[in-house]
């Protein structure tokens, strides 16, 4: 019986971890919407950001894969849509005619500064009301 109380609370947690994940998201996406952006298309202008704060930098798009949560494949498409709209910028590496690099514009790093504050907003919100909710249910 303890084990099944162990694996029940062990799937509980699990469910609440991806309630809390995808109420979040959800929110990012609504906020951000007016701004013509997404929760995905807001973390990678982040981790571009990130990764060259000061500008000019980039990064390999296969670099990117493993920090965001979408397929390579997705990835290629939303990098072409902030692409499209002058938000980054593509180039193939030199180094490994395979790989691409990618880059936010000054448009996208604008953008990504406009919205920044929103977004950390949301998560402070989100992830206050799940450290509320847990100290309210813990016995």
């Amino acid at each position: 019986m303890a084990v099944n109380t162990a694996t029940t609370r062990l799937e509980q947690q699990w469910r609440d971890i991806l309630s809390v994940h995808a109420r979040t998201m959800c929110e990012i996406d609504r906020v951000l919407h007016p701004y013509g952006l997404g929760a995905s298309d807001f973390e990678v202008l982040d981790i571009l950001d990130a990764e060259s704060p000061e500008g000019g930098g980039h990064c390999r798009v296969q670099n990117l894969v493993g920090r965001v949560h979408l397929s390579q494949s997705a990835l290629s498409r939303l990098i072409g849509r902030l692409e499209k709209d002058g938000l980054v910028e593509r180039s193939v590496c030199v180094e490994d005619r395979r790989g691409v690099w990618v880059a936010l514009t000054r448009k996208g790093r604008d953008l990504h500064a406009e919205v920044l504050p929103l977004q950390r907003a949301v998560l402070a919100r989100m992830l206050a009301e799940d450290r509320a909710q847990d100290v309210s249910v813990t016995p």
